[in-house]
């Protein structure tokens, strides 16, 4: 096995001629999701890439080696062969004052784990999914993982679609009778007796702090879906009792949304809490009524244009083929401006709706993206829905977006600048 590995980085270190590969990004891609996989495997055997934003969809620029064309052909990636004049040429146009593109160099495959629990497949959430198609390695981590410390390890972090809040996903009305919902929170509270804490709340509250450490650190942080705003709100109440009595044994305290410190959030403020157990959801944040007034058809959200020479981040966050892309519904499904911290970026929106969809900030060293919905290419998810089979979508620009932040880390951190 050492011997083929070894072959495969001298493949890797040698290029053919003077020339080099092109992975356009534009519609003449055949597979866009499993281009950003060939090019983290190219990053994983100690290559550096050209990540060239806004230029053909975001296409990557590699030097040209047997092993890295054998990676796409088998992939069915489409790639081109240039001269090296070629790649002189379109580097000279990217840095063009007048041109809104840029070279950002990608040096080392980002260290990526999901936090969730241990049971679940890779088609409960969106972006296992989507890793798994596009072979890019990742770890799983919980609770008890987390909190023993493994968190530094990382550079990538994302939240299944997890309830930060202590409230079982508030799917109490509806699945309480389930042996699926029985079994989880028996789960949980026995977590959380192990780990010293008498609620699962307050186990998550830790996990959530400890979470943002993390990002304060240096980290890179992405979820999807009610792992948005149950974070933010479990952040804001650290120090509030927001459960009822059949989510943690006690009940809530009285004015609970009065009490809570926004300040501890990442992304939202003055919203109220949606306290009725019954109800299935979080917050006023969420804009899932707002959609549900919308016809599928009518229910996309915009991608924003920015300076990429100057607001790179959001720029490489929100590289695609397509401006505008099919809306998709989920627990939490977009985020109401209003209720949305002024210094948080908005990297799509949903014009019909007063909604953001994509959203980005930073948090001391390091950054977060948060990202409304379910699943990109399954318009109204439900519990206990087949899987979506992404040979199906390849060229999913939902899924781009997920796929962009997966990468984000391993630009050179000079070049990381808003």
């Amino acid at each position: 096995m050492k011997s083929i590995l070894s072959g495969i980085f001298m493949l890797l270190a040698i290029p053919l001629f003077a020339s080099r590969i092109l992975v356009p990004m534009d519609d003449s891609q055949a597979n866009h999701l499993k281009a950003y996989g060939v090019t983290f495997w190219v990053l994983g055997n100690g290559v550096e890439a050209d990540w060239l934003l806004n230029y053909r969809g975001g296409s990557f620029m590699f030097k040209n080696v047997a092993a890295i064309e054998n990676e796409c052909i088998i992939r069915g990636v489409s790639y081109q062969i240039i001269a090296d004049v070629q790649a002189a040429q379109i580097l000279d146009e990217i840095s063009d004052p007048e041109v809104n593109m840029e070279m950002v160099k990608l040096e080392v495959a980002p260290r990526v784990a999901v936090y969730s629990p241990a049971g679940k497949l890779p088609w409960d959430d969106a972006v296992t999914l989507v890793l798994t198609y596009a072979e890019i390695p990742y770890d799983i981590v919980y609770d008890e993982e987390v909190l023993t410390g493994v968190l530094p390890k990382y550079d990538w972090l994302h939240l299944h679609h997890e309830d930060f809040t202590g409230q079982f996903g508030k799917f109490y009305k509806a699945y309480r009778t389930a042996t699926w919902y029985q079994d989880e929170v028996a789960s949980q509270n026995a977590s959380a007796q192990i780990m010293g804490f008498q609620k699962v709340s307050e186990m998550k509250r830790e996990v959530g702090v400890t979470i943002r450490n993390f990002v304060l650190g240096g980290g890179f942080l992405f979820t999807m879906c009610s792992g948005t705003d149950s974070y933010d709100i479990s952040l804001a109440a650290q120090e509030v009792d927001i459960c009822e009595a059949m989510f943690d044994g006690d009940p809530a305290e009285s004015q609970a949304s009065s009490k809570l410190d926004f300040s501890e959030g990442f992304a939202f403020q003055n919203y109220t809490l949606e306290m009725d157990p019954l109800v299935y959801e979080f917050s006023n944040i969420d804009g899932t009524k707002d959609h549900a007034k919308l016809k599928p058809i009518n229910d996309f959200f915009t991608l924003f244009d920015f300076s990429a020479k100057w607001d790179i981040v959001p720029t490489m966050l929100t590289q695609n083929h397509l401006r505008v892309i099919s809306g998709f519904m989920g627990q939490t499904t977009s985020f109401r401006k209003s209720f949305i911290r002024p210094d948080v970026t908005i990297m799509g929106d949903n014009r019909n709706l007063t909604t953001a969809k994509y959203i980005h900030g930073e948090l001391g060293q390091g950054q977060w993206t948060y990202y409304g919905g379910h699943d990109p290419e399954d318009y109204r998810h439900m519990v206990n829905d087949p899987p979506t089979d992404l040979n199906l979508h390849p060229n999913s620009p939902g899924y781009r977006l997920i796929l962009n932040n997966i990468l984000f880390p391993a630009a050179k951190k000079k070049e990381r600048k808003t």
